[in-house]
């Protein structure tokens, strides 16, 4: 009597180990899995850190405008940053990503005769991190 030809069967009848990974696999798998974790993470936290240094430097832009504008329109610095937020100037005062909250060093006037708030700095301790004068208009 002849069986039905099943390529599986033959498959399976030639096969002398079990389905499954061997030790040696598992650890030349891991190994590679960490060697690129290696190259890879210490990348990523610099773009993350640098991604940080570039929304700071467009906060610091973005209310060093509006202190001009309020200036050109008022004649006058605001007393603090939250009057630029009163007058629509700015929507809210920015979080600095560095420090993770809106406290940003005011800086005065060089004039003495005026007051308020005629620039600002990050208050992150970092270095090279918050006076970017490099921007300043």
């Amino acid at each position: 009597m002849l069986r039905p030809f099943s390529s599986f069967s033959l498959f399976c009848s030639r096969c002398s180990r079990k389905n499954g990974f061997t030790l040696i696999e598992m650890v030349i798998v891991m190994a590679v899995i960490g060697l690129l974790l290696t190259l890879a993470v210490p990348r990523y936290f610099v773009a993350l850190d640098n991604g940080k240094v570039k929304v700071q430097q467009q906060n610091l832009a973005t209310v060093r405008d509006a202190l001009d504008k309020f200036f050109g329109d008022q004649g006058r610095y605001p007393e603090t940053l939250d009057e630029l937020v009163q007058k629509r100037y700015l929507r809210s005062v920015p979080v600095d990503p560095i420090t993770e909250s809106p406290d940003w060093i005011v800086i005065a006037p060089l004039d003495t005769s005026l007051s308020g708030v005629y620039d600002i700095q990050s208050a992150a301790k970092s270095k090279g991190v918050g006076d970017d004068t490099a921007t300043k208009n």
